[in-house]
Formats: structure tokens, sequence, C-alpha cells
């Protein structure tokens, strides 16, 4: 037992000295003077809040968004996402909104839009999936980018330079594809004939391309889907039939990457592993400061096994927070706590879940 304790306190003080160097700020140089990052609410930094959140989002710019970072900003969290700390590994400044029109730009921008999704309105309207107003899909947030490119490149060389020291996140995008559906009962099977095959190709020289979160671990999906004495839950209590589509979707998205890696050789692909990271997370949760007896659980929610109720969302009327965010691995049965996507973060950039690793290495050469 003390050796195990021993063990466990090595591997926390090993996590602390590693998140330090993740924080440097007195690091060199990095060969990354920008972010262009496009995606969901896994990355925005406050474009839906510019638009005017509705329905799930309606209460992403009040406390208690935010309240770690002792502001609501935007973000589907307490505090801050995967970009922010892979922008701060960089030693770049947080990455701001393309709808703040106040902002600067000089070190990228971010064009995510929460409830984004990879396919076009047109194409999941004809699949009868219903979609949210205001949908902001993957097409037009590539339009804001090239609007962006347009007012602030004075020549196509001038372009060339920018983007060639640029990394592009494209993603996690499609996720939202497959909750409208879900949320509204359509079967696994219907979902699979339209898993997004596209991947982007931005000509630039340095792009990371998340893939989707184990769903049947989301307190949401638990909620909703979860039925009494089925043996659809595995060992961590996640839902296997939803995970397995996770999985499904990601080795498309896998095989479209080594697809556009094979017709452009000279351009920096990486895949960031968000479903094998995440549950690493689970697996080590003790490790990294997290209370394993609420890891399926939402911080902010109201009641229930899971602590998320759809008709009830975190911020309405009568929802609760937990005491203490950083030991929940879920914010509001949807999104991650700031805690958690650190955690990811440092998985991403140390552990191995984004390959191919010598390209990692090279973009956070810093």
């Amino acid at each position: 037992m003390a050796a195990a304790s021993s063990h466990a306190i090595a591997k926390l003080l090993l996590t602390l000295v590693l998140l330090q160097a993740l924080m440097d700020s007195a690091a060199p140089a990095c060969s990354v003077d920008a972010i262009y990052s496009f995606g969901d609410s896994i990355a925005d930094t406050g474009n839906l809040l510019r638009e005017g959140p509705v329905g799930f989002f309606s209460s992403i710019g009040s406390f208690p968004y935010g309240q770690t970072y002792e502001k609501p900003t935007g973000r589907c969290s307490d505090g801050l996402l995967i970009i922010d700390y892979l922008a701060m590994a960089l030693n770049l400044p947080l990455i701001n909104p393309y709808l703040d029109k106040t902002a600067d730009f000089s070190s990228g921008v971010n064009f995510a839009v929460a409830g984004a999704t990879a396919l076009d309105r047109t194409y999941l309207l004809q699949n009868a999936i219903i979609m949210p107003p205001g949908n902001m899909p993957l097409s037009s947030q590539l339009d804001w980018f090239k609007s962006h490119l347009n007012a602030t490149c004075p020549s196509q060389e001038d372009c060339a330079k920018k983007l060639g020291r640029a990394l592009f996140l494209v993603g996690e995008i499609g996720g939202n594809d497959y909750n409208y559906a879900f949320f509204q009962k359509r079967s696994i099977e219907a979902v699979k004939s339209y898993v997004p095959q596209e991947v982007i190709e931005l000509g630039a020289t340095q792009i990371i391309i998340p893939g989707n979160f184990p769903i049947g671990c989301s307190p949401s999906y638990l909620s909703l889907f979860s039925v009494a004495g089925s043996a659809d839950h595995d060992e961590r209590g996640c839902l296997t039939s939803y995970n397995s589509f996770a999985a499904y979707h990601n080795e498309q998205l896998q095989a479209a990457i080594d697809n556009l890696r094979k017709a452009n050789a000279d351009i920096s692909i990486v895949y960031a592993d968000y479903y094998g990271a995440f549950l690493h997370l689970l697996d080590h949760a003790s490790v990294l400061g997290f209370n394993e007896g609420s890891l399926l659980k939402a911080c902010c929610g109201s009641g229930g096994e899971y602590n998320f109720n759809i008709n009830l969302m975190c911020g309405g009327l009568g929802s609760n927070t937990c005491a203490d965010p950083a030991r929940h691995v879920s914010w509001d049965g949807i999104h991650l706590t700031q805690q958690a996507y650190r955690a990811m973060a440092l998985s991403l950039l140390m552990e191995g879940f984004a390959q191919p690793g010598e390209s990692v290495q090279k973009i956070w050469s810093c």
C-alpha cells in the first residue's frame, strides 16, 4: 500500500512539473507565430456569445460559466479550453474569437462556434436532422477565414508567409452532427450513413485534426440513453454502443487524414486522439487529482445520477454547481472542466496522444 501511495505521489509530482513546463512563458521562441482555429464548442472562445446564444448555450455568457477564469468569456466551461493550453505552450496569447472586432489578431484567429457542424444545414435537413437557429457550419467558418485573409494580407506572398508559420486547429468538428441526430432519437445505423469524410486542406503547412470524444462517457448521453439492466455499459460505466460509434467516426477520420498526407507530402498533418486522451484521463483520474466518485457526473447540472437534465441545463434556474470544479471531469454534462481540458492538452503534447510524434515535437520545439 505504501509503495503504491509513493508511486501515485511521484506521478502527481511529475504531472505538476509537466504543467509548469507547459505554462513557462520564459521558453525560447517557437516556430509558430499564430493559430487559426475552426470547430465547435470544444474550441469556441466567444463567437457564439457575440452571435447570441440560444437553446443549450443560452447560459454561457453568465456565471457559473467562466467561474474558474473569474469571468464568463463564451467558453463552454468553467475556465480555459484545450486550444488555450496549446497556445500557451507555444508562448502565444489566448486566441481571440473572430467576431470580437476590437481584438488583436496578430497571433491568430479563432473561428470556432459552439453548436457548429461539419456538414452544412442543407445536407442535415435532407436527412431530417433539425438544426438550431444560427448554426455556423465549417464551410461558413472557412468563409470567415477567407474574408479575414482578404482584409489582412497585402499580397499573396505575404499570405503564404503568414500561413507558413501558422498552426491550424481543425476541430474537434462533427460531434454536433451526431448529437443533433441522437438527441432526436435517430438510430446509430442511420447516422453512420453520413459520417463526414471531408478533412480540410487549407494550403497551410501545419494542421492538427482532432478526433471525437468517447461520447458514451458523457453525462448527457448516459442520462439520455442508459437503460436499467442493460449490458451496454463497460467497465468504466460508459455506453459501449455510443463509444463504438465514436471510434467508427475516428477510424474514418484517420483514413481521410492518411489520404490527405499522401496527397500533400509537404504538409504536416497531426491527428489528435481526443478519444484516447479522454479515456487515459479517466483511467488515471485519482493521480491527476479528480474525484473518482464523480467521473461521469456533471459539476454543473440539476440532479439525477449523472447530474444532467436536458430540460434544465447548467446555469438555468434550479441548477446547481459543485464546490470544486477542479475535482470534476465534466463541467455541464456535455463539456469538460478547465482542469480536464488541461490534463488532455498535456496528454496530447507529452504522452503520445497526438501523432506523428515527430511533427508534434517540431511544432512545439520551444
